[in-house]
């Protein structure tokens, strides 16, 4: 193995879980979000988040592999999310100040961008690894995703900051959910026929756990506040957004 290549991979996958980060760097121009801004913040993540399940994990797991993989790994993604609901639900989680249905919501959120980060590493070392005689098939991907991360940042640190969470806090949470990258990123680099057919499962996964916890948790909660029309436009900015980014890059 190339020891160089490996390095590159690394770093690229690296950076894009830093960038991550960058979406909690607003917040440091803001004072002390309302409450009402936690339920922007789960409206907004919604947006983010289903947009993503569909344009970032269903259409490449279902152009890689097939409706078959497609859905099984959604069914999988969907059972397992019920089953860690359902485990979160019998405790009483706690995530500095923030306790109760609040931390619950939170984790489960960091959750699952923590699970949706692996098929992104893995597509970052599969796309180095595919291109031995050159890295710009990696290079893109890992631009693709680390500028895709940047509102996922946000959808991680609303909500935080909106409980109360510093932002240096916010910022390291928000990087945290995408440390499966760097992670992931070198097994898929050194393996990389094994990993090319695991990886529309993996994304489907992700997919299925990703679109659940939209529609049960986090659409209800941006609609606690009874602000129909907001959290409504709300959720398809953040929509856009990300149908904006993937278009672009």
């Amino acid at each position: 193995m190339d020891i160089q290549l490996l390095l590159i991979t690394l770093f690229a996958a690296t950076l894009t879980m830093l960038a991550t980060g960058l979406g909690a760097v607003p917040f440091f121009f803001f004072a002390n979000l309302s409450s009402r801004w936690s339920e922007r913040g789960y409206a907004f993540a919604s947006g983010v988040m289903l947009s993503a399940s569909v344009f970032d994990l269903i259409f490449p797991a279902i152009q890689r592999g097939g409706y078959t993989q497609g859905v099984i790994g959604l069914v999988i993604g969907t059972i397992f999310f019920i089953i860690s609901e359902s485990w979160l639900g019998d405790r009483e989680p706690k995530i500095g100040d923030i306790r109760g249905a609040s931390a619950r919501r939170v984790l489960l959120i960091l959750g699952t961008l923590f699970i949706h980060s692996f098929p992104e590493g893995v597509a970052v070392g599969v796309g180095y690894g595919a291109g031995k005689t050159s890295s710009q098939l990696g290079l893109l991907l890992a631009l693709a995703i680390g500028i895709q991360n940047i509102p996922e940042g946000i959808a991680v640190a609303l909500p935080l900051r909106a409980e109360g969470v510093p932002v240096s806090r916010c910022m390291l949470w928000a990087i945290f959910s995408s440390l499966p990258q760097p992670i992931a990123a070198i097994p898929a680099l050194l393996a990389v026929s094994f990993f090319q057919q695991i990886l529309p499962y993996a994304l489907a996964f992700a997919a299925g756990a990703m679109g659940f916890l939209v529609f049960t948790e986090l659409i209800p909660e941006g609609l606690e506040g009874g602000r129909r029309q907001e959290t409504g436009i709300i959720i398809a900015a953040g929509f856009l957004l990300m149908m904006l980014i993937h278009t672009l890059v």
